[in-house]
C-alpha cells in the first residue's frame, strides 16, 4: 500500500475539503474557504494517495498557546486503512504543546477521549425558518470597528483572532451588527450565507434582550429564510432565544480540549462562531 503524502492545502484543496464537509451534512458557509485561510495556512492539511486526495484535517494555531482542530475527514471509500491516524498525528504535531480544542460529533467523541481530549460542554445546532425584525439599538459593523470587536471577542474566545475576525466581518455576503452599553460595544453578531440557508455566529450579547435584537436584526437584513444557530447548551438563555423563535435542535457536538477548558464568559455566548475553527 502506498504511503499517504500529507501537505498543506492549496486554495483548491480547501474548497474540495468544504465540498466533503457539505457531503457529510455540515453545511459550510459560502465564504468559509476565504475566511479559514486567514489564520494559519500551514495548519490546513490534506492527505494524498498516489496523487489522489483522500482526507483532510485542519489544526490552526491562533497563537503560541491555543489551536483548534476541525475538518477531520477521510473519504468513505478510504476509511479503515490508517489514513485518519496519519492525518491526526501530523495535525497534532503542528499544534505542538498548545491547548487544542475541537467540536466532536457524537460518534467520534469516545475516540477523541482516547486521544486525550476532555469534554467541556455540548453545543447544539438549532434550525428554523425566521423572518427577523429591524431592531433598535443595533448598528452595522465593519473593519473600522475591528479594534473594539477584538477587545470584546477576547473575553469570549480563548485567545486573540484578529486576522480571522477581519475576514469574517468583511467577507462577501456576511452581515455584522453590534450593540452598545453606555457607549461601549457589549455585543455583536455575524450572519453568513451557507450552502443551505444561513448561520449566525458568533452571537455575543450581555443579556437575552440584546441577543434577540442582534439575531432579529441580522435575519431581517439578510431577508429571512432558513437559519441555523450553534449554541452552548450550558447557556439556558441561548436555548430560550432559539426556542422562542420556533427553532428546533437538529445536530450536536461536544466541545473538547486537550487540557483544562479556557475560562470564558459562556453565559454571554449565544452562538459559537463555527464548529471548524472554534
Amino acid at each position: 500500500m502506498s504511503a499517504l503524502e500529507i501537505r498543506s492545502m492549496t486554495a483548491g484543496d480547501l474548497q474540495r475539503t468544504l465540498d466533503w464537509a457539505a457531503a457529510e451534512g455540515w453545511n459550510p458557509g459560502l465564504q468559509d474557504a476565504f475566511c479559514f485561510a486567514t489564520v494559519d495556512p500551514e495548519g490546513l492539511l490534506m492527505g494524498f494517495l498516489d496523487g489522489e486526495p483522500v482526507g483532510s484535517i485542519t489544526v490552526v494555531n491562533y497563537d503560541d498557546t491555543f489551536a483548534f482542530l476541525g475538518l477531520f475527514i477521510v473519504r468513505p471509500e478510504f476509511r479503515g486503512r490508517g489514513h485518519g491516524r496519519a492525518l491526526w498525528d501530523v495535525g497534532m504535531a503542528h499544534a505542538g504543546d498548545r491547548l487544542v480544542g475541537l467540536d466532536g460529533v457524537v460518534e467520534q467523541q469516545l475516540a477523541y477521549r482516547r486521544r486525550g481530549f476532555a469534554h467541556a460542554h455540548r453545543n447544539v445546532r438549532y434550525g428554523g425558518v425566521l423572518r427577523g425584525a429591524h431592531s433598535t439599538g443595533v448598528v452595522p459593523l465593519d473593519r473600522a470597528h475591528l479594534d473594539e470587536i477584538d477587545v470584546l471577542d477576547q473575553t469570549l474566545f480563548p485567545t486573540a483572532r484578529r486576522s480571522f475576525l477581519d475576514g469574517w466581518l468583511t467577507a462577501p455576503g456576511h452581515i455584522a451588527l453590534g450593540a452598545r452599553t453606555d457607549g461601549r460595544l457589549s455585543g455583536y453578531g455575524v450572519l453568513r450565507p451557507c450552502r443551505r440557508g444561513a448561520k449566525i455566529g458568533p452571537l455575543i450579547a450581555a443579556n437575552l434582550p440584546m441577543a434577540e435584537a442582534l439575531l432579529d436584526g441580522l435575519v431581517a437584513r439578510w431577508g429571512g429564510g432558513e437559519v441555523f444557530l450553534d449554541l452552548p447548551e450550558t447557556n439556558a438563555a441561548a436555548r430560550d432565544l432559539a426556542e422562542a423563535r420556533g427553532m428546533e435542535p437538529i445536530f450536536e457536538t461536544a466541545r473538547m480540549y486537550t487540557g483544562d477548558a479556557p475560562r470564558i464568559a459562556i453565559d454571554r455566548v449565544f452562538g459559537i462562531t463555527t464548529y471548524e475553527l472554534g
